[in-house]
């Protein structure tokens, strides 16, 4: 009988063998998360080195992995402001908003892209002859409206060239230097409209 009692101590002794390996899950490393700061800084190297989609892949994922902040949507809506396009400034800028309806810049985005693309819109239309009738007078309403708003009497400075050419009638000979339109500037969407 020693030969199966032996036996039965091995076979029980390679069960419990096999049981503690199961019950020991394998050593996995955790990764760290990462931190807004780093994330935020990673994108701002690349943005300041030129790769400006790099930057903004790296601020949408910050904006996904810290949804309550509004810093990476500030950074795409001024990047996007900045390149011209003008309608996904206006999408960052909205999602800035959510986070904090009070901010001056996203404010600022939304309304300079939305004149710049209702510019260019109404260019066209006026191009094509399609502006009339109920869609210029409310062109017209709005645009008194901003004014008034603003304060100013033009809502968009006339180009250099238009601008040289009634000094030059005017003085006959004369040259006048022509008055430069204020650019809007990064730090200041509004800079166009003064």
């Amino acid at each position: 009988m020693k030969p199966v009692l032996t036996l039965s101590r091995l076979a029980a002794a390679a069960c419990a063998v096999v049981l503690s390996a199961c019950g020991t899950a394998p050593q996995v490393a955790e990764v760290p998360k990462p931190t807004i700061g780093a994330l935020m800084s990673q994108a701002s190297q690349a943005a300041s080195s030129g790769q400006k989609e790099q930057a903004v892949a790296l601020w949408k994922q910050t904006a996904a992995a810290f949804p309550a902040e509004k810093s990476p949507w500030v950074n795409i809506a001024q990047t996007r402001y900045d390149a011209g396009q003008y309608g996904e400034a206006i999408v960052s800028a909205q999602e800035v908003l959510v986070r904090d309806p009070n901010d001056q810049l996203a404010n600022s985005i939304i309304a300079i892209s939305g004149l710049r693309l209702s510019t260019r819109a109404l260019a066209d239309l006026s191009r094509q002859n399609n502006l009339s009738g109920p869609l210029r007078t409310e062109s017209q309403d709005l645009a008194k409206l901003l004014r008034e708003s603003l304060g100013e009497t033009v809502l968009v400075p006339p180009q250099p060239a238009q601008q040289a050419a009634p000094a030059r009638t005017a003085a006959r000979g004369a040259k006048k230097p022509a008055a430069k339109p204020r650019e809007a500037s990064s730090a200041d969407p509004f800079g166009a409209l003064k």
